[in-house]
This record gives structure tokens, C-alpha cells and sequence, in this order.
């Protein structure tokens, strides 16, 4: 009678074992797809959003984008990032692959594709907005982002968070890994060099 017992609650620990494994592995469906493709990268919940997926190439910039002139961190230099915007980033070492003289802004808006609404996206830069108008804009301005860093985003109405004139940076960097290339973006305090 004992060892029923003790058989009994052994199969019992190894089921309950079974099914919270099961619930902690991929279920097979495609969530982690974005219109960027096969290949992409979730973003962190603390950098603001909200668990959705970046490409894993970024594409170039914008048209009407102003390379920097002389940027704390030219094109090809390794450098630290303590952003946090994805997971992976904060601490990854990355070359920068484009340095940009622009206003840049952190936004919060609800994805056109019914996903959860993102607050305060780090970033989108003034030439990824439709009829911006002169920068930079206020905080609280309602804008449209033409960007399409991840799914949900090209089309999206949003409202401008903050704004930074420092230099942005697209970068190359490995998560996870994964190799990013031309991410977009990261600003000036967000990077640091490598001692």
C-alpha cells in the first residue's frame, strides 16, 4: 500500500513538472513573426516596446537625414551601449554604422496591427514623421510615424513623449546571438566608449 502511495505522488509531481515545462516552451505559433521577417529580435518591456520585435536589419536612413559632421563616435568605431531599449542591448559592444545630426523623439502610440499601445519609445527621429514641420516639436504634439521599426508602427498616430537634439546613432551589434545591423537608434548618452 506504501509504495501505491509513494508511486502515486511521484506521478504526480513528474505530470505537474510536465505541463509547467510545456507552458514555458514555444508553442509553435508564429508570435514571434513581425513584417520584417523570420529574423528579428523582441525588444525589451523596459525600454518602451512593449515586447515587440525589431527587424534584424534595420535598412539605411531616412532620405533628408543630415550626416553629423564631426560625431563624438565616427562611422566603424566599437562602442559600449547602455541603452536598454531591446533585450540583449545594455552592455552589448557595437559599431556604429551611421551618426546623424537631428531632433529625435520618444514616442507613445497604439499599434496600427492591434497590438498593446507602446509608451515611450526610444526613438523615432523628425524624418520618420509625416509633415513634421519645424523641430523640435512639444511635448504632448499628436504626429504620425512613417517609420517601420517594428510591426505596428508605419501608420501609427502618436504623441511626442520628449525630444533631444543629441547626435543619433544607427548601430551594428550581436544579442542573444543575433547580429543587428543598422539599428535604429540610439543617442549620444546611450553610448559609451570602450576602454
Amino acid at each position: 500500500m506504501r509504495s501505491r502511495r509513494s508511486f502515486g505522488r511521484l506521478a504526480t509531481v513528474v505530470i505537474t513538472g510536465a505541463i509547467v515545462f510545456a507552458g514555458c516552451t514555444d508553442s509553435g505559433s508564429n508570435d514571434n513573426q513581425t513584417s520584417g521577417g523570420p529574423e528579428s529580435s523582441e525588444a525589451s518591456d523596459g525600454g518602451g516596446h512593449g515586447g515587440m520585435e525589431h527587424p534584424m536589419d534595420g535598412g539605411p536612413a531616412p532620405e533628408g537625414m543630415t550626416p553629423a559632421e564631426e560625431p563624438e563616435f565616427p562611422v566603424g568605431t566599437k562602442v559600449k551601449l547602455t541603452a536598454d531599449h531591446m533585450e540583449g542591448m545594455e552592455g552589448a559592444t557595437a559599431t556604429i554604422s551611421g551618426a546623424f545630426d537631428t531632433t529625435t523623439y520618444s514616442v507613445s502610440f497604439t499599434p496600427t496591427d492591434g497590438g498593446e499601445p507602446v509608451t515611450d519609445h526610444k526613438w523615432v527621429v523628425h524624418e520618420e514623421l509625416e509633415n513634421p514641420g519645424e523641430p523640435p516639436l512639444a511635448e504632448g504634439t499628436e504626429v504620425v510615424i512613417t517609420a517601420d521599426h517594428m510591426a505596428g508602427m508605419e501608420g501609427a498616430e502618436a504623441t511626442i513623449d520628449s525630444a533631444t537634439e543629441e547626435t543619433v546613432y544607427m548601430v551594428d551589434y550581436e544579442a542573444d546571438g543575433m547580429m543587428m545591423t543598422n539599428h535604429k537608434w540610439v543617442v549620444e548618452s546611450e553610448i559609451e566608449p570602450i576602454q
